[in-house]
Formats: structure tokens, sequence, C-alpha cells
């Protein structure tokens, strides 16, 4: 199903929206617990994820919720309500990359009933709107702002699956739960709390200042059916001595009378766990070390770019996002070009901010430039749009240095991959996200063959004539440590030595053993029915 841009008739729209129901019949097993916040980033996914893990570890069978999710950075994940293909395949859908991360914390695999609602915004007042894992199509907010109660069904019915099959489920709330000119409209916080019946824990970030206001205003804000749903508040991110916060918790308890439940002091590894927000991307404008330079255009609809933590974690290299306004700097040694949620609308973005002319130059000059899906399509000839499926019908040239072409279409591929390449003899493992279709010569040139595991073999990518442009639709490709490495060496780079999926796993215990030392774990529990 395709949603125009323009569609008016949103009952029509919303006749179209289907979805499988459980079973019925499935007994509730699970006690539920809702961490909401007093604002956007003020940390509940990560939280989420560390009680996962924490409650994981002492037993319980834990899953992770999120009923909407807005975000670009996006995870395969498997669908149980398709069969299996012909092949025995995997049916997958997608859900936001943070509830991916949360059932890893839950040593368990994504599914799409951890996040059956995603957005991915595509236009400044409309996003792809992807329902239990499939697209349902582009949808202007004003058209989706009336619609989607209609999704509540879906919505409630992956929480009772998850409620069926676990013991605990945490359940991440959007935004702030206090936005009450949204109420009408909610299907993420207040509104899911009340009819799936969740007591609410409110997160607060002390970092961003304004914590007494935050909480004492959404007390004020929310209705008494609302605020008898708060079971107590939560501190986080603090940093130094809490005894002199302690008055201020008085306080808001006694405007609020709602009961302090903790505090989480400020968690020195959350920069090795993936960002969910690519708000992040504007903060630090390096990682890394010295070595190889590493250059990425922050494109205004980047997607999936926790592609590139393996290469930023990397103690040999140094990898800069390039913020509007700035050339690409004349030291680097590749460009990554990475995922975007509009190919054609990043392009003018590119050439606006005279970024084509820099990595133009950059490949005269002898440097490399790597394209990832949509990074991969703008390399190419020409990017086709005819169906105005990421935005307004049409083409725009690409960047003209791989001999390929592109055409955006209705149909989304999405497909796990773990296997081997047989031109390096690494391992590749990732996965495809992509509308896109694409041909041309030079894909006769492939980056990647890549083993199918039945005798035959499959090209992935496209090289150019010269052999430094290169290209491909698989995202985490740099996740995998030999391949990575040898990518490094074949670059200029130092050969690495990093375990990155032992370093993401670290990361996930420590915050664990962060929530643990920090909360009464037993009392949160205790609150949850």
């Amino acid at each position: 199903m395709t949603i125009n841009h323009q569609a008016p008739d949103v009952d029509s729209l919303i006749e179209k929206i289907t979805y499988t129901p459980a079973p019925t019949g499935l007994p509730r097993r699970a006690r539920t617990l809702m961490i909401q916040g007093t604002a956007s980033d003020v940390g509940k996914s990560m939280v989420v994820a560390g009680l996962c893990r924490a409650f994981t570890r002492r037993g319980l069978v834990v899953r992770p919720y999120k009923a909407q999710n807005m975000s670009n950075n996006a995870a395969v994940a498997s669908d149980s309500d398709l069969p299996p293909g012909a092949d025995g395949a995997i049916a997958f859908g997608e859900i936001g990359r943070a509830q991916a991360l949360q059932a890893r914390a839950c040593k368990v695999p994504p599914s799409i009933h951890m996040n059956p609602v995603l957005l991915k915004p595509q236009t400044d007042i409309g996003s792809q709107v992807v329902l239990r894992g499939r697209v349902l199509g582009n949808c202007p907010a004003r058209i989706y702002h009336h619609m989607r109660h209609r999704l509540m069904p879906a919505i409630i019915d992956s929480l009772r699956r998850l409620q069926a099959e676990a013991d605990l489920v945490i359940v991440e709330g959007a935004g702030s739960g206090a936005e009450v000119y949204l109420r009408s409209s909610d299907i993420t916080n207040m509104h899911l709390a009340q009819a799936a019946d969740l007591p609410v824990v409110i997160l607060s970030d002390i970092d961003r200042g304004g914590t007494m206001a935050a909480l004492v205003g959404s007390h004020a804000l929310l209705d008494e059916d609302d605020r008898i749903r708060v079971a107590g508040y939560i501190i986080n991110k603090f940093r130094g001595d809490f005894s002199l916060f302690e008055p201020a918790c008085r306080t808001i308890t006694a405007h609020t009378g709602w009961p302090f439940l903790g505090v989480l002091r400020w968690f020195p590894g959350a920069d090795r766990l993936p960002a969910e927000d690519s708000l992040q991307l504007e903060r630090p404008a390096d990682f890394g070390g010295a070595g190889l330079t590493i250059s990425v255009p922050r494109l205004s609809r980047v997607a999936n770019f926790d592609d590139l933590d393996p290469l930023a974690a990397e103690p040999g290299v140094t990898l800069r996002w390039v913020q509007p306004g700035n050339p690409i700097p004349r030291e680097t040694d590749v460009v990554i070009l990475p995922g975007s949620k509009a190919t054609r609308a990043d392009l003018a973005i590119l050439r606006q901010e005279g970024w084509d002319i820099d990595i133009l130059a950059h490949v005269r000059q002898g440097g490399r430039v790597v394209g990832l899906c949509a990074g991969f399509q703008m390399l190419g000839r020409t990017v086709r749009d005819p169906l105005g499926i990421e935005g307004p019908a049409g083409e725009t040239p690409g960047l003209g240095l791989i001999d390929i072409e592109t055409e955006i279409g209705v149909e989304k591929r999405l497909a796990s991959i773990d296997t081997l390449d047989i031109k390096t003899g690494c391992r590749v493992a990732g996965y495809e996200m992509h509308m896109g279709r694409t041909s041309g010569p030079d894909l006769e040139r492939p980056w990647l063959m890549l083993d199918a595991g039945d005798g035959h073999t499959w090209p992935e990518g496209a090289v150019s004539v010269n052999g430094r442009v290169m290209g491909a639709y698989i995202h985490g490709l740099f996740g995998a440590d030999e391949f990575r490495s040898r990518w490094l060496a074949d670059h200029g780079g130092r050969t690495s030595t990093l375990d990155f999926e032992a370093r993401t796993e670290a990361a996930i215990e420590a915050l664990a053993d962060h929530c643990e030392s920090n909360l009464d774990l037993d009392a949160l529990l205790a609150l949850a029915r």
C-alpha cells in the first residue's frame, strides 16, 4: 500500500491497514512496567536496555516494548506473523534500532512486536509509516495525527503477545507523557498506559537542567486519572554530590505526591552503545584516534548511522562527521556516504553544501569513497523516483563515480546476512533495508562476492574502474572484525585488533551493573503488574 503525500481521504487509507491478530486465548504471563520521560532524549532507551539486561541476569524472561518510535535508525527483526518462504527463509520486518539493542540486552532476537509502529522521517512534515515491520507508505503528519488511534488494535495485540511469552515486559514511552495537547491522539504514553493498565515511572534528565520544573510541571499538566498511574520518578544522568539535590527531591514529592525511586548517576560507557537519534551526531566532531582519517557528510535524513560505530571505535581511525557549512577536510583519506531516508533530497543537500565538488576533487587527487545503501545509490549516474516514494516524483543526477543507476520502488528488501565474502575470505554480517533497485555495467565489478551457502554465490555492490570508489547495500559491514581489519589495511590504515561485538556486550553488561548499583531493582519489579 502507498499513502500518497497529499491524500485527504483518511478513512480510505485506514481501511487498508491490516495486521494478523494473535491466536485467541493467549494467557497473560508477564508483569509490565512503563518508563516515560519528561522530554525526548532523557535516556529512556538506554535505561530500558540496562534494566532488560539486569533483570535477565536475575533469571527472568524479559521483553522490551515501544508502541511507536520515530527514528531513521532501524534494524531487521523476525516476523512471526508471516510464514517462512519456499526456501525456508525467515520473514523479516523492521523496528527501531533502540528496541533491537534492548532485545540484545534480553539475549533474544529482535521481533516486530517490540516496536509495532515505526515512523521514519522523510520530510519536515511527513514520515514513512511502518506497521508491524511492513511499510504502509508515506504520510504527512496531519494525516497520521488523525489515523494513529486506528493502529491501537495492532499496538495492544503486539504488547499482549510479548506479555504471553515473558515474565516481565518493560515498556518505553516516547518524548514526554505530559504533552497534553497530544493526549487525544496519543498511542505511546498515557493513553497506552490506560488502555493496557500499566504503572508508570517517569525519568528526568538532570544534566539538561530544569528537572524540578519538568517533574512538577508534568504533574500539573496531567489529569487525575493519569497522575495516579505514576508510581514514582527517577533522576537520570546525575553528576556530583547527590546530597545537595536531596532537598529538591523532597520538594518534588511534596508537590506531586510521587515517590522518589532513585538516582542514576552519569554512565560513562554510553558512547559505546549505538545512538538512536541523529542529533547525537551534532555533538562531538571527531571520534577515535589518529591514523586513517574518514570524513562522513552529515546528511539531512541520515539513516542507520551506527554502521560507522565500529570504525569510530578503532584506535587507528579518526572519524569525523562533517557538519553543514563545513567543507570536507583536505586531509581526508576516505569519504563515506552513509544511508539516508531520502536519497534524492540528500543529493540536493550534497550539492547545496558543495560536498559534491569536494568529493569529486578528493577522487581526482587519489582519495577513496565508499557508499552504503543510499550512499551507494548517490555514487551512480541517476536516482529516479517515478512514484514519489521518498518525496516528489522525479529524478536526480548522482555523483557519476560509478556507472550504475537506481530506481526507487514500492517493494522494500529486508534481509539478514551472515556469510562469507569469497573475494576476501572474510565473514560478512549485516542486513539489507532499501526500496531501490540498481542496475548498470559497474555491477559486473562487485565489491563483494557472497557465499549463498548452496554452492552458489551472489555479487553485492560495485567498484569503479579506477578501484577507488565502491558501494553496497549491506548495512553493518564494518561490524565484522576480520572484514573491517582487511578493509582498513587495504585503505592505508592499521590492522585492527578490536573485538567490536565483545566491546558492545561489555558495555551492555556495564550498563546493567550501573542500574544494579544505582537503583533498587526489587522495588521496581514490585511496582510492575
